[in-house]
């Protein structure tokens, strides 16, 4: 009997906008708050969790959108990814899907996943995963990128959050543990990536 509260399917709604993530100042966080509620907030059902990381980039926004958003090519800034295939006719539109292999290592093989939006104007993506051997069910995660421009500097902000069901077997804290490590690694990879493309472009003026 101890257990049935546990069993019950409650639903809560993320408070991502209240907790100001690592790595952001405050004043740079009451900018994106609007953004956090309106792309960044899920309903998450007991047996789920859900987490809000964020990235500083020194990189305009429009460097960073050009990597963020093919989602045919994850692999230039996602660390466990060996590879990546799509259809023949592959049009990179909301529902299309991709193939991914991961690398060895990881609880994880393969990978089956859709693209749930891509807002070029709005500078938003998001995926779901939706097949393969890994232990991530039902993950869905967005991504917004965001410029700024203050006293002649200009950087952009990545954020990126996602829900997903906790394994039987794991608690919900090793589950988020795990999930944040990955998108940490990748939000850091992107802003090496995208700063020396940056740096790249600026270099051929």
């Amino acid at each position: 009997m101890a257990e049935d509260h546990q069993q019950t399917n409650e639903t809560t709604t993320t408070k991502h906008h209240l907790t100001l993530p690592p790595g952001l100042t405050q004043d740079e966080f009451d900018d994106l708050t609007h953004s956090v509620t309106e792309f960044h907030a899920y309903r998450v059902n007991s047996g789920q969790c859900s987490s809000l990381l964020a990235q500083r980039t020194n990189a305009p926004r429009a460097v960073v959108w050009s990597v963020v958003r093919r989602f045919d090519k994850p692999q230039t800034y996602k660390h466990f990814i060996k590879s990546c295939t799509v259809k023949e006719n592959f049009n990179m539109t909301a529902g299309c899907t991709r193939d991914v292999n991961v690398i060895s290592g990881l609880p994880a093989a393969t990978s089956t996943e859709r693209l749930d939006i891509l807002d070029d104007d709005g500078h938003v993506t998001g995926f779901s995963i939706i097949g393969g051997e890994h232990r991530l069910r039902n993950y869905r995660s967005v991504t917004t990128v965001h410029e700024f421009g203050r006293d002649g500097r200009i950087w952009t902000v990545v954020l990126e959050s996602y829900v997903v069901d906790v394994p039987e077997g794991n608690t919900e804290e090793d589950t988020q543990l795990f999930a944040d490590t990955v998108v940490k690694l990748n939000l850091q990879k992107l802003a090496s990536v995208t700063e020396g493309l940056a740096r790249e472009g600026n270099g051929k003026h």
